[in-house]
């Protein structure tokens, strides 16, 4: 029998960022950031069904392969590991494909930069964890950059309202889903947490994926996107984010994804040849700026 084995020691998650937090934001907010644009690839060959299963199976692939010690999860948080399966991956990660058929890359990013804020909210109202000084204003300041940087990008497109709608919704259960990470990765780590969670969502997103197989075309390009996006994105990315809502707490590592617009504003440049307009180096700027002071001491 399996022994219970938790997280060596539990570090005060309202402290100051220190240097690991730093390289774990970043990182996330460099992978997530580029996500989109893989999405984008993968669409060119895939339907978003087999996007969806194809990157939640990588990413559970790969965790599972990850060295860990045994763990044995206690039953109450077996059903936050079992809900997280839903709201963290199996429903955003359908709606986001879904959602990209239908309104630009623009639009996404700044209603997926509105997580920093239900995460707040949330967190306030279920998990007695309300921003506080320092804290509200850099979500308010970094919102304020992925405003800017979305204004000032020159995306192509339209703005269809359900895929909006799929994104706001997607952003919702991102809010709340971090919130619940933080807890039991303190407990048990983070790639016990987020291997059991997307091998559990790879089960739910399996039937839309097979439904869309038929419906796909094979190219090296999607196939490589799809990839990275399941690896990295699905994968290591959200063991470094469980990682970091465990360390600094829900609210303030769900400003990572401030850091999205900004990425793929800076890959549409190296990739794509796109102009940056001033007010998106300004919101940039901003952004930076939101996640200095969301980064201090909370109270």
């Amino acid at each position: 029998m399996t022994s219970t084995t938790t997280t060596a020691t539990i570090r005060d998650d309202r402290a100051p960022f220190s240097s690991i937090d730093w390289a774990l934001f970043a990182t996330v907010g460099l992978i997530w950031g580029a996500s989109f644009l893989l999405i984008k690839v993968g669409l060119e060959a895939f339907h978003p069904a087999l996007i969806t299963w194809g990157r939640v199976a990588l990413g559970a692939a790969t965790l599972a392969v990850m060295p860990r010690p045994p763990v044995e999860i206690a039953r109450e948080d077996r059903k936050t590991i079992l809900l997280l399966s839903f709201t963290w991956v199996a429903i955003p990660f359908t709606l986001f494909p879904l959602a990209e058929e239908h309104i630009n890359s623009a639009v996404t990013g700044i209603l997926n930069g509105a997580t920093p804020i239900f995460a707040g909210i949330l967190g306030a109202v279920l998990f007695d964890r309300a921003p506080r000084g320092p804290q509200r204003v850099g979500i308010a300041v970094g919102f304020a950059g992925v405003v800017l940087m979305s204004a000032g990008s020159s995306a192509e497109g339209g703005t269809a309202i359900v895929g909006v709608l799929m994104v706001l919704a997607a952003t919702v259960f991102y809010g709340l889903s971090i919130n619940l990470a933080g807890r039991v990765q303190q407990r048990y780590g983070s790639i016990a947490v987020m291997s059991r969670m997307l091998a559990l969502a790879t089960v739910w997103t399996a039937p839309f994926g097979l439904w869309g197989l038929p419906r796909s075309t094979f190219a090296i390009d999607a196939a490589a996107a799809v990839a990275v996006l399941g690896i990295a994105g699905s994968g290591i990315a959200f063991v470094f984010m469980a990682t970091l809502a465990g360390r600094v707490g829900g609210p303030r590592a769900s400003l990572a994804t401030y850091m999205i617009p900004a990425v793929s504003l800076v890959l549409g440049v190296v990739f794509l040849s796109e102009t940056v307009a001033l007010a998106a180096l300004a919101g940039i700027v901003l952004v930076i700026g939101g996640a200095v002071l969301a980064s201090r001491r909370e109270r």
